[in-house]
């Protein structure tokens, strides 16, 4: 079987996400997609703002309907800084006998030298990332035993800060964020300090 899996802040969920994970899924004819939200990004300190809660929540409501897409919530339960690592190993003992892919976007190609322990990460899964239709991969990092694959995404500008601000600014978040987050974003009064 053939299992992706997306993780970020999803603080909040936006279709730029959705799209990533339907892209990935379908060009590379996964089994099953597994978005994984992180406590906390160790590259992204100060990403988060809604609790672990209120994200699976919004996560949930934005593909409660999709029977492709799963959540885990392994990082939450956790806490602390989210490494991939660490979730790649607990994902590979839960599923030893499955090819693993952990989907990326294209802009992180260049920085995955930094990741925590990525030769042994990347003896765990192999790696999708996302680019433009008809852009030039970049530089990919010299790591021993890389497994790349490429995904022609749909990839959006759209950027979960900006979706807070606007947020703030009583802006819409129509056309950004699915429906069923944005109702439970009022709902909840999510995103609407000054701090």
């Amino acid at each position: 079987m053939k299992i992706g899996f997306l993780g970020g802040s999803f603080d909040p969920v936006h279709f730029g996400h959705l799209l990533a994970a339907q892209d990935a899924y379908e060009q590379h004819r996964l089994d099953r997609l597994i978005f994984v939200p992180a406590a906390q990004a160790p590259l992204k300190p100060n990403d988060v703002q809604s609790s672990a809660d209120e994200r699976l929540a919004m996560l949930s409501a934005a593909i409660e309907w999709d029977r492709r897409f799963e959540i885990s919530d392994f990082e939450l339960l956790r806490g602390g800084v989210s490494y991939t690592i660490d979730s790649a190993r607990h994902f590979r003992a839960l599923y030893p006998h499955d090819e693993l892919f952990w989907i990326i976007g294209g802009d992180q190609l260049p920085k995955l030298h930094l990741w925590r322990e990525i030769g042994e990460l990347a003896k765990l899964v192999e790696f999708i990332f996302l680019e433009r239709p008809g852009f030039p991969v970049k530089s990919a990092p010299d790591i021993p035993g890389l497994r790349l694959h490429r995904c022609d995404g749909h990839l959006l500008a759209i950027s979960s800060t900006e979706l807070r601000e606007r947020t703030r600014r009583g802006l819409a978040l129509d056309y950004f964020v699915p429906h069923k987050a944005i109702v439970y974003i009022r709902q909840h009064d999510l995103y609407r300090d000054t701090a």
